[in-house]
């Protein structure tokens, strides 16, 4: 069988993990695969999808192409319709076919972890990576809290209203970081705060810390911030956003081949990627 030919595609694509984590990914399977990275302009998307995308087995989209991707498919799935957003594509039977595997890393993080969604949780930030997380928990008919910053109240406010009409009997609600208080059962850092270089900052207080259970932090550089080191130090079940990185490639995988992966191996690819992140 020839070599099988994989991507990523993003414009700029200089910073991606993807060809790191891939790769290993399908040396685990014993798949004879080589994955690369397209820096492709907006105005190319076209050319490269005539020209090179539809010639390979399958593809990853980041920013900013995830959107303008669809008009050039055959079809898509039922979640990234929801979404609007496609990340993976798989070529077959001359069908281009596009998902999303974003809410589903986010979800095989979390139970790798063996955090369940469930009681109080709370998403700090509202940009696109907590509404995709945001309505992961709705769909499994659990209230959502939006804790933002000021200048961000209408933005939660409008995300909070599309996510009502979207799911029917969902319970978003909002509220400033500042006035967050209580127990809560499951705290998700959808923000930047703590991103290597300014891994000293954290998104919330250690008192804020010291009242969750559970914590997801998306940062994954480094592999472990200041919010999951304090909330391991306090004994809360936490991880970082490596794990959701790798598990998004994976649901690629599973795609693309039907591959199964231990989770301990996952682990291993997480400190792997962490370890490459810190050598570039």
């Amino acid at each position: 069988m020839s070599t099988k030919k994989y991507a990523v595609i993003g414009h700029p694509i200089g910073h991606t993990m993807s060809p790191f984590i891939h790769t290993k990914l399908f040396q685990l399977a014993g798949i004879d695969a080589v994955y690369t990275k397209l820096d492709v302009a907006p105005e190319s998307l076209g050319y490269e999808y005539d020209h090179i995308l539809s010639k390979l087995s399958g593809y990853n989209i980041t920013i900013p192409h995830k959107q303008n991707i669809i008009q050039y498919l055959d079809e898509i799935d039922e979640k990234a319709n929801m979404y609007g957003s496609v990340n993976t594509v798989d070529n077959r039977d001359y069908t281009a076919k596009g998902y999303t595997t974003d809410p589903d890393g986010f979800l095989k993080a979390l139970d790798a972890a063996k955090i369940k969604l469930n009681g109080r949780v709370v998403i700090l930030g509202c940009g696109g990576v907590a509404r995709t997380m945001a309505y992961e928990v709705v769909l499994k008919n659990i209230p959502v809290l939006f804790a933002v910053r000021t200048e961000d109240v209408e933005i939660a406010k409008k995300l909070c209203e599309e996510i009502k009409s979207t799911v029917i009997g969902s319970q978003p609600s909002y509220c400033l970081i500042s006035e967050l208080n209580g127990d809560i059962d499951v705290l998700i850092n959808a923000t930047p705060i703590g991103m290597f270089p300014n891994v000293e900052n954290q998104p919330v207080s250690d008192e804020v810390i010291a009242k969750c259970k559970n914590v997801f932090d998306a940062v994954y550089n480094p592999l472990e911030t200041v919010l999951i080191q304090k909330a391991k130090a306090n004994g809360s079940n936490a991880v970082g956003g490596m794990s959701m990185l790798v598990w998004q490639a994976v649901v690629s995988h599973e795609i693309w081949d039907g591959s199964v992966y231990d989770p301990a191996e996952i682990e291993k690819i997480c400190i792997a990627a962490s370890d490459e992140l810190k050598n570039r």
